[in-house]
């Protein structure tokens, strides 16, 4: 089993990357390597698998059999563990410049194992202006042996500069049928089941295999998509918009509550906290209250970004709701997303008309641009239960 495997649905993409491992492999061995470069863009929208096909894309560089899925190299990489592999995952609203910098300085070193030296960058359209200008520089005159892999959800999200000096892989989403067989196969989910998640995950194959394995998942989002019912009058648009932020809370102190905790221990136990010995003391030593304020600047930035990744997926049920009812009134032959909810979907559409369907639509969408915008999560998702409504 090769590394592009898993890859649902991308056969085009991974057509593309399988010669370019070959010709990096001939580059290795002395040759040309035409078809090689050392700068890529993966782009596609979310779940279609940008990390991992730069994943497989950085084994298969780094494999000598172009990325044979078996050996030590291969599972190195995807793991995480390879000396020669730097994989970036920003844990906050953005990438910093300082960050970038010291990231620039050791991809600037040699292989360890005479292949190639990969940088994989994912969500790179976080990266804040001057960060991707140091980027640009970087990818201008790279080392020799240096591989940019940068992951962002559009070519546009990036500086032009960049993107007109990387090639571009662009993946596509996959249909329902091709993540169910995935699921089914890979995954052991009962066929139902996984026809059920791909349905309602609308290609996204991280949120069908969450949908299909997981019960929590499938009642987040049944309580998400029961909203549209329930806003009846103002206050019940207050209460839908106040559980909505909370369960976003909630979600983000979860997933960072454990990692928080170890970050600060080890973090205080690196500058001297609980000591002892002659000329130490039970405190930070100077520098420590520094760190541990930049620290926890940090870990409130992850956990912002945590709580908005969670209402913005929320957001996303939200307009595959409205799609169907859209679908509805229109009687287009089309899968519906929530064909479970059916009863539900015609509803709304019989009570509605097209034009109310696209203004809420928009209503979510503006809701997604004000979050982004750094607008209160409380009033933000008020306003839009309001439009809702």
């Amino acid at each position: 089993m090769g590394v592009f495997d898993d890859l649902v649905g991308q056969e085009r993409a991974v057509t593309v990357l399988s010669r370019a491992a070959s010709a990096a492999a001939e580059a290795v061995a002395g040759g040309r390597g035409a078809g090689m470069t050392h700068a890529w863009l993966f782009t596609g929208p979310p779940g279609t698998g940008r990390e991992e096909a730069a994943r497989a894309f950085a084994a298969a560089l780094l494999c000598p059999d172009g990325g044979c899925g078996h050996c030590d190299p291969c599972h190195q990489v995807l793991i995480g563990s390879h000396p020669d592999l730097e994989h970036v995952r920003p844990q906050g609203l953005s990438y910093g410049v300082k960050q970038t910098r010291e990231l620039i300085l050791r991809a600037a070193g040699a292989p360890t194992q005479g292949r190639w030296r990969v940088i994989l960058f994912e969500d790179a359209d976080r990266a804040t202006e001057s960060a991707q200008n140091a980027v640009l520089k970087a990818i201008e005159e790279p080392p020799p042996r240096t591989v940019w892999l940068l992951c962002s959800p559009a070519p546009d999200d990036m500086m032009i500069t960049i993107r007109s000096r990387c090639r571009v892989v662009t993946l596509t989403t996959p249909s329902a049928a091709a993540v169910a067989h995935v699921l089914a196969t890979r995954d052991s989910v009962p066929v139902p089941m996984a026809q059920f998640a791909a349905r309602a995950a609308q290609g996204h194959v991280g949120r069908a295999r969450a949908l299909a394995l997981d019960e929590g998942t499938r009642a987040r989002r049944e309580a998400v998509l029961a909203i549209p019912r329930s806003l009846t009058g103002v206050g019940e648009c207050i209460a839908a918009a106040e559980r909505l932020v909370k369960t976003a809370e909630e979600e983000a102190a979860a997933a960072t509550a454990a990692l928080n905790e170890n970050e600060t221990a080890e973090l205080r136990k690196l500058y001297g906290e609980g000591s002892t010995g002659k000329g130490l003391n039970r405190g930070l030593v100077r520098g420590g209250a520094g760190a541990l304020k930049e620290l926890e600047d940090r870990q409130k930035s992850r956990a912002t970004r945590i709580k908005r990744d969670s209402l913005d997926a929320a957001l996303l049920e939200l307009v595959s709701f409205y799609r169907d009812v859209l679908a509805m009134q229109f009687g287009a032959g089309v899968e519906l997303a929530n064909d479970d909810l059916r009863f539900d979907l015609d509803q709304v559409a019989k009570r509605s008309t097209a034009a109310d369907t696209l203004k809420r639509v928009d209503a979510v969408l503006q809701c997604r641009d004000r979050l982004d915008a750094n607008v209160n999560p409380q009033i933000a998702v008020e306003a839009l239960m309001l439009s809702l409504r």
